[in-house]
């Protein structure tokens, strides 16, 4: 609510209105208590100085709600703040009056006068204000159009209440609030500013057809997300535009909350509570060291940038082959920070064996985030060599100059394509996980860790930025099987995962996070499509392309071999390693570069080798779908 106490755009008249009926209410409650007393005890009083008296307790008053400005408060919005100001000012005010009085005066009244005429004036002080607020909202009221648009709240809690009363105060309002919806069973039947409570959120699809509701608000900020999915998803069987509050720490302006709403993204339609993670740990495990990133201008390795460089790092170290955006991470950091953050930029490769021990010997790294990779699953198919060259060598590159600049703790990320892999991207992350565990196999100082998770929302190559551009375009959503379902977190979740794993580590590990329920893509692009105020069918279709080569229907985060170990996280596991044979899996490793440096190997050879070394490494038939488009 706007409650603005030094304000003075407030028109005099109104100032003056006020402050007549104060006058007029002290006036009466002195004069009532006062004669009061008088008749009913036929108490002697002069009459004269009783009115003195009453003129000054006024001045007194009125000197209070000048100077403390209590008619400035704009009462068409005061909530109980409000009230409990003007209370304040005049139960204050009353005090002073009454104890200058007895000295002054010296008169004979009780003392139970006083508070009697004290309880009045309060009394009809507060009613006033709440008689002129609720006339200023007569006067306000919306005349609805025969075209205002019919609206459903969800939520008949404080933040239901404070929207509807705006919407009601609006001058141009467009919307004619016809109900809400509400869990409460104390609240079902019941009214709210005029309006009823119509039903449970489980009704929403049948009121939103009954009452023909045009526009749904979900007013209820501390719902939780996988609460706040469930209800989306019952909103996105109607036909309605939907807005949303945000969560309760994302609403910027708590005093008009019309202009807290927006619309709803993808990202809320993922049935997940956002991971949490204890910050203190984090930032002690981070805090004075110094830590180097491969990958760093990445969309993951960018994000951990982000999170190290809050966690006060002695020096931040960025590792990348592409200079734009390693720039531009750089410059957001030293925009941010400034001298207060000591940060350095690398333009190499890991690939490059020589060059990355030379800054590993220049920066000695305490930790080490090893984000650099060639994810796309499809391109790797293309050129499997350079997918074992960038992700396995690069990889073992990586732990080399970890392990001879004598690094505290390295985290490799790694993916959920590694288990049971159908691809030549996920056979090569088995591999870099295999590396990590051979290493902490060898390795007394330095702590080799992984860290395994799914799809990253807003990542390089993910799959809403693509929809999000399809539909922008109003081109045909692709979507490769109506059944492929896959598991998502967002980038900051994954970085969390990344730099709580580090700390946890105790070397060797493969960390895996409950990522919660699977969603189904078709759903997904379905939903957005609806978020987006389309009609599949008619302004936009849905068109099935089959699986790529390498793609899984569902992916897997822990293989058969493999068990889960708690972690003091309840949403981070540790996956059982599969015993390694470090003298056979080094001569594995020699030949396939062996292999992959050959200029005339084929990708069949390729693929021949990664499946001896990562034997659950299998091929599986194309679910292929004829070409087509979706049914609504």
């Amino acid at each position: 609510m706007n409650t603005h106490f030094y304000s003075n755009q407030k028109p005099p008249k109104r100032k003056i209105f006020l402050h007549m009926v104060d006058s007029l209410i002290i006036l009466f409650a002195c004069t009532f208590s006062f004669g009061c007393h008088i008749l009913t005890y036929h108490a002697p009083y002069n009459l004269l100085m009783l009115m003195v008296e009453i003129l000054f307790t006024l001045a007194v008053h009125t000197i209070f709600s000048l100077l403390l400005r209590v008619n400035n408060i704009i009462w068409r919005y005061a909530g109980s703040y409000e009230y409990l100001y003007i209370t304040a000012v005049h139960l204050f005010a009353g005090i002073i009056s009454y104890g200058i009085s007895v000295f002054l005066f010296r008169n004979d009244m009780p003392t139970a006068s006083y508070i009697f005429c004290l309880l009045i004036l309060l009394t009809l002080i507060v009613l006033s204000r709440i008689v002129y607020r609720e006339i200023c909202l007569q006067k306000t009221t919306p005349t609805y159009a025969a075209d205002a648009k019919r609206l459903l709240i969800i939520g008949a809690g404080s933040a239901g209440s404070r929207l509807l009363e705006e919407i009601q105060s609006s001058r141009d309002c467009k919307l004619k609030p016809i109900g809400f919806v509400d869990d409460s069973n104390q609240k079902i039947r019941r009214t709210l500013h005029g309006i009823r409570v119509l039903g449970r959120l489980s009704d929403i699809v049948t009121i939103c057809a009954s009452e023909q509701i045009d526009v749904i608000y979900l007013a209820i900020p501390s719902l939780s997300q996988d609460r706040r999915s469930e209800v989306l998803a019952e909103c996105l069987k109607t036909s309605c535009i939907v807005k949303t509050l945000p969560v309760i720490p994302d609403i910027h302006d708590k005093n008009n909350l019309i202009s807290s709403l927006r619309n709803i993204t993808p990202e809320e339609l993922l049935s997940r509570e956002p991971m949490e993670v204890a910050d203190n740990h984090v930032t002690e495990f981070i805090s004075g060291k110094r830590v180097l990133i491969t990958g760093g201008g990445g969309s993951i390795g960018s994000e951990i940038c982000r999170q190290v460089a809050a966690c006060h790092p002695e020096r931040l170290v960025l590792v990348d082959v592409y200079e734009n955006n390693a720039y531009d991470i750089q410059q957001e950091l030293i925009g941010k920070y400034g001298d207060a953050l000591d940060i350095e930029v690398y333009i190499t490769t890991v690939c490059d064996m020589n060059q990355l021990n030379a800054v590993f010997a220049k920066e000695k790294p305490e930790i080490v985030v090893h984000a650099a990779a060639h994810k796309h699953v499809p391109l790797m198919e293309q050129v499997p060599a350079e997918a074992v060259k960038n992700n396995v060598f690069g990889t073992l590159n990586t732990v080399m100059a970890a392990k001879n600049a004598g690094v505290q703790v390295m985290v490799l990320i790694s993916t959920d394509k590694a288990v049971n892999p159908t691809n030549i991207m996920g056979a090569t992350k088995r591999i870099c996980e295999m590396i990590i565990q051979y290493a902490a196999s060898l390795s007394d100082t330095t702590r080799f860790t992984a860290v395994r998770f799914g799809n990253v929302l807003g990542s390089n190559g993910s799959v809403i930025p693509l929809f999000k551009k399809q539909i922008a375009n109003r081109q045909d959503v692709t979507v490769t099987h109506p059944d492929i379902i896959r598991y998502f977190m967002t980038i900051s979740e994954a970085s969390q995962l990344v730099l709580t794993a580090g700390a946890m580590a105790g070397g060797g590990e493969t960390f895996v996070l409950d990522m919660g329920e699977a969603v189904k893509i078709d759903d997904l692009a379905k939903n957005m499509i609806r978020l987006a105020g389309l009609t599949l069918g008619q302004d936009i279709n849905i068109r099935y392309t089959g699986l790529r080569p390498g793609e899984k229907l569902y992916e897997e985060l822990l293989m058969r071999e493999e068990g889960l170990n708690k972690t003091p996280n309840k949403k981070i596991f540790i996956g059982k390693n599969i015993p390694l044979d470090p003298p056979v899996f080094e001569k594995q490793l020699e030949d396939l570069r062996t292999l992959v440096e050959d200029p005339a190997v084929t990708p069949e050879a390729v693929e021949k080798a990664l499946m001896e070394i990562v034997p659950t490494f299998r091929r599986v038939p194309q679910n292929d779908v004829p070409a087509g488009t979706a049914e609504n």
